[in-house]
């Protein structure tokens, strides 16, 4: 028995073992699994650790500098109007630069891809540039520096290429560059918008309409410094309409258009916009005598009502005054000898300098037609147009005409193309005592059609009021384009009801009577 049992504990010692050996073998194999695991997830963190100081950084640094090239600052280029020309499509173009940083923006420059065989015709606000296929403006000196949360319109050019799809293609392809960085954001792109803190204004009074014509009221209007005064030295404010070009709509010139503008609108003045150089201008094949019997059947009109009336040589297309210079002084001849003894009449000489004339040709020419004006009239008032559209008063200020009394000088605007650039320029001018007057205007963009903005147009105003600036709203026409005062829908020349008028008439009723 002794023996059988010494087998029994062998064969269990043997069991043992064997055990024993197996737990050892898949504990020595687990164990460089292990160590590998540990190993591999050591070396991942050690690599991961060493590139973080370049690579995390530079990630970092991208991001920052997409995001200000997408949200911080961007040009947008609109075409804001087209036409079809000889040579292929002309388009103005116009840049709006946005900068939503807390820092003012300095050295801008923009860049446009253009197509071959693309011609520069004219600019405002910038110094542009065309070499091959690039389209380049710079800064000039008064609008070098784009605002902290603001932003920098009226930057224009108009170019003609050779399809209309090549405008919207240049529009496409501006990049803004600020000293020398480049910056491809758009409005599309960005997710933030700049804010702007609002002055609490006061609410504006009511206009009670005059009992009596404003011209028995105030009769003959003359200046004391930058301010239209009347009759008895009281600051006036003339607030009017101005036709379209009477050769293309004389149907509103008549009495009865002018009262309802009095009556119901509230305007005091009349803009009689004769063309000098466009299709049937004064000077291009224009019926000459009919158009002068049209501007007497207006000033008349004016005069029956008792209101004030402006007689415009309305230069555009023809550009420099002095291109028909000759023209214009026969014409001022016969009207200031006609209305010599009117008190009532405003002389407008030259409507929208444009396309590289400068101030000095306009100055020039004012010279020499301003003193026929004063042989017959000694103190009408009389109002200079200024370079780029009537836009350059700041530079007018800087060398105005001397040696007569009763010259303003004009500033337009269209309140969606025109912002704080050109109202900067009114407030320089006025700071150096130059007389202004807002002879063209509307609240569309500089094409007289689009989109009405209503913040700028209520800007304009504020500027117009607290300084007791005249004007005149571009254009009494049912002509179907943003600016016309009249629906297009409607026929009548006369005794409009408030479903007459468009959108911007109803908005300048509104405005006239201190409703806005």
């Amino acid at each position: 028995m002794k023996k059988n049992n010494n087998k029994v504990w062998i064969a269990v010692i043997a069991v043992l073992v064997v055990v024993i050996a197996a737990l050892i073998v898949v504990l020595v194999r687990r164990k460089p699994k292990d160590d590998v695991e540990k190993v591999t997830s050591e070396e991942a963190i050690q690599t991961e650790t060493e590139a973080t100081p370049e690579t995390a950084s530079d990630a970092t640094e991208a991001a920052t500098t997409e995001a200000q090239a997408t949200q911080d600052c961007f040009v947008k280029v609109t075409n804001s109007n087209s036409w079809e020309s000889a040579n292929g499509y002309s388009g103005q173009l116009d840049s709006t630069i946005t900068n939503k940083t807390s820092g003012a923006l300095k050295n801008w420059e923009i860049r446009m891809t253009v197509p071959d065989k693309t011609t520069l015709d004219s600019s405002w606000n910038g110094t542009f540039k065309l070499d091959g296929t690039t389209l380049s403006v710079k800064c000039v000196d008064y609008n070098a520096e784009v605002p902290a949360n603001g932003n920098l319109k009226d930057i224009g050019v108009i170019v003609t290429v050779p399809s209309q799809a090549d405008l919207k293609a240049i529009c496409d392809s501006a990049v803004l560059y600020v000293d020398g960085k480049e910056y491809k954001g758009s409005s599309a792109s960005s997710t933030t918008e700049a804010t702007e803190a609002k002055e609490e204004t006061k609410p504006k009074e009511k206009t009670e309409p005059e009992s009596g014509t404003p011209v028995d009221n105030h009769g003959k209007l003359t200046l004391k410094g930058t301010d239209i005064v009347d009759k008895n030295g009281d600051k006036y404010q003339l607030k009017g309409v101005s036709t379209h070009g009477i050769a293309w709509f004389p149907e509103y010139v008549n009495q009865d258009a002018f009262q309802s503008l009095r009556d119901d609108i509230g305007a005091n003045l009349i803009r009689i916009a004769m063309y000098s150089g466009e299709n049937n201008g004064y000077c291009t094949g224009g019926d000459q005598k009919q158009l002068k019997e049209l501007v007497k059947t207006g000033v008349d009109a004016a005069t029956n009502l008792g209101m004030y009336v402006i007689i415009d040589w309305h230069v555009l297309g023809d550009q420099n005054p002095q291109t028909y210079k000759e023209e214009a002084k026969a014409f001022f001849e016969e009207m200031s000898s006609l209305y010599k003894d009117y008190d009532n009449v405003i002389y407008e000489i030259c409507n929208e300098p444009n396309g590289g004339t400068t101030w000095a040709d306009v100055k020039s020419y004012a010279e020499e037609v301003i003193p026929i004006i004063r042989k017959n009239t000694k103190d009408a008032l009389i109002i200079v147009g200024t370079p780029t559209w009537s836009q350059d008063v700041d530079i007018a200020a800087e060398d105005p005409v001397t040696g007569y009394d009763n010259i303003m000088y004009a500033v337009h605007f269209y309140a969606a193309t025109h912002t704080d650039n050109i109202r900067n320029k009114v407030t320089t001018a006025l700071s150096k005592g130059l007389p202004i007057f807002v002879s063209e205007f509307s609240i569309c963009d500089a094409s007289g059609n689009g989109a009405i903005d209503y913040d700028q147009a209520a800007k304009w105003f504020d500027l117009i009021d607290s300084n007791n600036l005249s004007y005149a709203a571009w254009n009494l026409s049912n002509k179907a384009e943003t600016s016309s005062l009249i629906d297009s829908s409607c026929t009548k020349t006369s005794g409009w009801t408030d479903e007459d008028y468009s959108e911007t008439g109803k908005w300048l009723k509104k405005q006239m009577h201190g409703e806005n």
